[in-house]
């Protein structure tokens, strides 16, 4: 199947500003939210969505701050990409293509935006599926879900390995500098990583992509936003939410990746399970961090059994 065929691509305008979003499938049918992380697009999806297609209604955004969406500034403390900030644009996307309740499904930062808006509007969640991620208030606080590893020091560990969440959160504009030195060959580190097999997985269309809506100062600095809201703010809305005892309402799938970090460092299906009021399921895959594009084949296909 060719690039996208069967998706068009628009651009909306919302209360939070403008985003743009591929759409494919038919309207008859269930829609499906598929939310991508960082460093990418909506593209991730690419093969994952057109073997969805015949069965959803696929909506594949670029969220607030990455490719073509909108790029607001984060204000003094970050606020305009907390992941309750970047959830609302989602659910104002749905709301506008005439979805009041659909099933969401979030990779990596996409994943934390989709258990945001789990959590503030429940009512508009069917199904809720995570791709390696652990919930970011236990990866920053050393909750492992389980005991370390003999010998294992799973802070340093952590620290070592997911450096960027500690480098991309100091204050502007040191990281964007540094970065944005060679963004080319930053991206490039980061696609082939975190337990992917170099960037053998991505086809050229998509790497080209990613280095167009990556490699640019505003994008960058925006990146740099999200992950230091998700340091300072997200962390106040995920504290108060635990303290209220608010929690994710539907069945959740958690598929990881078995040589990924979080399968290496957490459990997240029992962390999940503490963060959710029903039923949580799920396993790894043989696959790194990049599920969807390393295997996009059995990716479809558990989202399919868990969607239906």
């Amino acid at each position: 199947m060719s690039w996208f065929e069967g998706f068009e691509r628009a651009r909306f305008s919302l209360p939070g500003g403008s985003v743009t979003a591929r759409i494919g499938g038919h309207r008859s049918k269930p829609a499906l939210l598929l939310l991508h992380g960082f460093p990418q697009t909506h593209t991730m999806w690419h093969r994952v969505a057109q073997q969805l297609q015949e069965s959803y209604f696929v909506v594949l955004p670029d969220l607030r701050g990455y490719g073509d969406s909108h790029k607001p500034p984060g204000g003094a403390d970050h606020a305009a990409y907390s992941k309750r900030a970047m959830a609302q644009d989602m659910a104002d996307l749905m709301t506008v293509l005439g979805q009041p309740q659909f099933f969401l499904c979030g990779h990596d930062r996409g994943g934390r935006v989709a258990h945001r808006l789990a959590v503030d509007q429940p009512n508009r969640i069917r199904k809720l599926a995570l791709i390696d991620i652990a919930p970011t208030f236990d990866m920053y606080h050393g909750n492992w879900g389980r005991d370390p590893a003999p010998g294992v020091d799973p802070h340093f560990q952590f620290a070592k390995s997911y450096y960027h969440w500690f480098h991309l959160i100091q204050p502007a504009p040191l990281p964007e500098r540094m970065i944005g030195a060679d963004a080319r060959s930053y991206l490039h580190a980061k696609l082939g990583g975190w337990g992917a097999a170099g960037l053998q997985n991505y086809e050229p269309e998509a790497l080209a992509e990613y280095e167009r809506c990556f490699c640019r100062a505003e994008s960058i600095h925006a990146a740099c936003e999200d992950y230091r809201a998700s340091a300072g703010i997200d962390l106040e809305h995920d504290a108060e939410s635990r303290d209220k005892g608010h929690k994710i309402c539907c069945e959740t799938l958690v598929l990881w990746g078995e040589r990924g970090v979080v399968a290496r460092l957490f459990d997240p299906l029992a962390l999940w399970q503490a963060q959710c009021a029903r039923a949580v399921t799920g396993s790894t895959l043989p696959a790194g961090h990049f599920i969807p594009e390393e295997l996009p084949g059995p990716t479809a296909d558990a989202l399919r059994a868990f969607f239906r």
